[in-house]
């Protein structure tokens, strides 16, 4: 006879477990809103409560304080889901390393940069301003900053792993060039201040990768 209720109470732990999941994604695309219209500092999470129509106290259940609601923010931008996803796991990645040749390995990159930044920009942007000030959002920047390197590493060996890379190059020079160029703030500056569109910026960066990288 445990059995209904067995099965009813996993039924209601289910439904629980996605309205939880529901209203947390709420406050983040709230937060995502704020943060670009007002940035930073100036969103509070009262604000992102209201907009979210939760309360405080529910920000900090689901999510956390601002530092990590802005980290989650990056997460989703960079993985471009509603939860974040690990490097290996992103197809652009999948497809490189299945990709042979190190020119078309570069072009596939570009390609998601290209994707992948316009969501990504102004909130790295935040996240790089706040951190001057705020001591958890300058740990947030440390740790994603820090993988970030991790990842452009990775690319580097990968190419060199071809015999492509252009020999006077080390693996921590590669991916320093790799890092400069991939930068949120260059996309910014190129096709914000600058008015290129998408596809310029696409081309320039595939280019010049294979330019900067390629024997």
């Amino acid at each position: 006879m445990a059995e209904p209720v067995k099965k009813h109470r996993s039924y209601e732990s289910g439904r629980r477990q996605a309205a939880s999941a529901a209203t947390r994604q709420r406050i983040v695309e709230a937060g995502r809103e704020l943060i670009q219209l007002h940035g930073y500092r100036a969103t509070t999470l009262a604000a992102v409560a209201a907009r979210a129509q939760v309360n405080i106290d529910t920000i900090y259940q689901l999510v956390g304080r601002k530092p990590v609601l802005l980290r989650e923010l990056i997460e989703q931008a960079l993985s471009g889901q509603d939860h974040a996803v690990t490097a290996e796991d992103r197809p652009h990645v999948i497809a490189m390393r299945a990709e042979a040749d190190p020119a078309v390995k570069l072009a596939i990159y570009a390609r998601a940069i290209r994707e992948t930044h316009p969501r990504l920009a102004p909130l790295f942007v935040a996240l790089r301003d706040a951190s001057s000030t705020d001591v958890e959002a300058r740990e947030v920047w440390r740790e994603i900053s820090e993988r970030r390197a991790t990842n452009m590493r990775a690319l580097v060996a990968e190419i060199r792993d071809t015999g492509a890379l252009r020999p006077e190059l080390t693996i921590d020079a590669a991916a320093d060039t790799v890092w400069v160029m991939n930068s949120p703030e260059l996309f910014i500056m190129l096709t914000v201040e600058r008015g290129w569109s998408a596809d310029r910026y696409e081309d320039w960066l595939s280019e010049s990768l294979q330019r900067l990288l390629l024997s």
